[in-house]
């Protein structure tokens, strides 16, 4: 199992921030961030996986979970041979997977997860307004319908947030999502700094 991608995660409800701050981490030398999202927004509709996708998706269910991983490992081997990310020296930051049960134990063989960033907010009338401004920004019409993103909350409830229940607590770090995306960034790498340090003096080792 010495071969499993050395992983941070990066957990929490629709709208916490989890894009935002994986893409920031992502500009900062050592980690390379890789958003589920993204992944399924560029598969084309009319593919076999494509279709299975926006089957779901258009209703704002998760897509199945071997379906899902089999996707995101497509995805990050190429990546991997394109020399976008080195497993030896980058730590990699998953936003998006895996989001149930199922897809911890499919992912187990993939990484070697060191630290579960779990961005928390209570508020969904918050989360709610950020899907929706997000939405016009970037012009994600998934992200439109009020009526999807708090199906999306109830799905997120109901089968990703026992995820946790499958981690060590030790391994969890609950960072407060309320706040500037400079604060927010800065609470995550005091502590994915130190994990940083010692997976790259490991490499060099």
């Amino acid at each position: 199992m010495s071969d499993r991608l050395k992983t941070v995660l990066l957990f929490g409800a629709p709208g916490v921030g989890k894009g935002t701050q994986g893409k920031m981490l992502g500009a900062l030398p050592g980690f390379v961030h890789s958003a589920t999202g993204d992944v399924f927004r560029q598969v084309v509709k009319n593919s076999k996986l494509g279709k299975i996708f926006y089957e779901y998706s258009s209703r704002g269910e998760l897509v199945p979970d071997d379906v899902t991983v089999r996707m995101w490992d497509e995805a990050i081997r190429a990546r991997i041979a394109e020399g976008q990310y080195d497993p030896g020296s980058d730590l990699l930051i998953l936003d998006g997977i895996p989001r149930t049960p199922g897809q911890v134990d499919l992912m187990k063989r993939h990484i070697d997860v060191l630290r579960v960033v779990h961005l928390t907010c209570d508020d969904i009338e918050e989360m709610v307004g950020r899907l929706r401004r997000r939405a016009l920004k970037e012009n994600r019409h998934d992200d439109a319908d009020e009526n999807v993103i708090r199906r999306r909350w109830d799905v997120y409830g109901r089968q990703t947030q026992p995820v946790l229940d499958h981690y060590p607590k030790e391994v969890i770090a609950p960072i407060n999502a309320v706040g500037t995306p400079a604060q927010v960034l800065a609470d995550i790498l005091a502590i994915l700094a130190p994990i940083q340090n010692e997976h790259f003096a490991k490499f060099k080792g």
